[in-house]
């Protein structure tokens, strides 16, 4: 009789099926959800993003209203991105004391004192010509005269009461910056979750809508990651936890499974892989077509970044994921 391997047999009901599943099911606190917060005076200021149906610029008002619906579901973790009324060329808005990120903080952590609040640190939403940086005649981007104001922009927004900050700038040098600052801030305590492997994407295109921040001229392959480089993206994390960085995040999410396993197979930190915008529109609007099923392709993409080692995930899907009950 021939012998051969019966998978099956550990697939026969449901309850075996969740008995033997190797990678744990979604939890609420494993979800963060990422918000853009706009710099108006209209306080019922609420725009839906064209290439992100469901997601939407608010203001401050429209914020509280958003949150506390998310919160009364479950909400445990929320991203902010700040639109400000105006830009220039050294991002000012960025590290204002009353800018809007650092008002928003304030609001929510005035609301919701156990809601966990992280804030995206960098200067292209606040700069005139949408780089991460400050400029040379050239058009390059300054890595070294950029690194303060980033420093700034992360003291004010801890200082404004964010429990942690996530620099997104890939500047060289900028989470030495940061933690030293926060340190001479009496800042000490608070943490610093660095997108450190982030690739120069082509799935960031919705984010730039619904963030104001593409560049006017060029682009940002001089400073984010070839999506060709797959070690590189170990020379930057490592960079990042000797220089301070607490927490790591990968980005864009889905495409990039196999450099979220490995970050997680050669670091011990938390973990974040961020599901960005391309990925979000691209799924929402094959659901909104009916040519998937949304809830069910949604799920296992999210499980699919558990499996390749994140053990927090930055999508848009978390109100979603909230509402409809779909994680534990």
């Amino acid at each position: 009789m021939t012998t051969f391997h019966r998978g099956r047999r550990l697939r026969a009901t449901p309850e075996l099926r969740s008995l033997v599943r190797e990678t744990p099911p979604l939890l609420v606190e494993d979800c963060i959800m990422p918000y853009f917060v706009v710099e108006t005076d209209d306080k019922g200021f609420r725009k839906e993003i064209g290439s992100m149906p469901g997601q939407f610029q608010l203001s401050l008002a429209e914020l509280e209203k958003q949150v506390e619906k998310a919160v009364d579901t479950g909400l445990k973790s929320v991203i902010l991105f700040g639109i400000p009324e105006l830009k220039d060329e050294y991002a000012s808005g960025a590290y204002a004391e009353d800018g809007i990120v650092q008002e928003a903080v304030r609001l929510l952590k005035h609301r919701w004192p156990k809601l966990y609040v992280i804030t995206d640190v960098c200067l292209c939403e606040y700069m005139s010509h949408g780089h991460c940086g400050v400029l040379m005649p050239s058009g390059e981007v300054n890595n070294d005269a950029t690194l303060p104001l980033l420093a700034k922009t992360a003291v004010s927004h801890a200082a404004a009461g964010a429990d942690m900050v996530a620099p997104s700038d890939m500047m060289d040098g900028r989470v030495a910056a940061i933690r030293e600052a926060l340190d001479e801030g009496d800042l000490t305590a608070t943490p610093i979750m660095s997108y450190a492997v982030k690739y120069a994407s082509a799935y960031y295109g919705p984010f730039r809508e619904a963030a104001e921040s593409a560049p006017a001229c060029g682009d940002r392959k001089s400073y984010q990651m070839d999506p060709a480089n797959a070690r590189e993206a170990l020379l930057e994390a490592f960079a990042d936890l000797e220089e301070g960085a607490d927490a790591l995040i990968v980005k864009p999410a889905g495409p990039y499974s196999d450099i979220i396993r490995t970050v997680r197979d050669n670091t011990s930190v938390p973990l974040c892989a961020y599901q960005v915008s391309g990925e979000y529109a691209m799924i929402r609007a094959a659901g909104l077509n009916g040519w998937i099923d949304e809830r069910a392709v949604m799920l296992e993409s999210l499980t699919g970044l558990k499996r390749a080692g994140a053990d927090m995930i930055i999508t848009y899907f978390t109100e979603t994921i909230l509402r409809e009950g779909l994680a534990r």
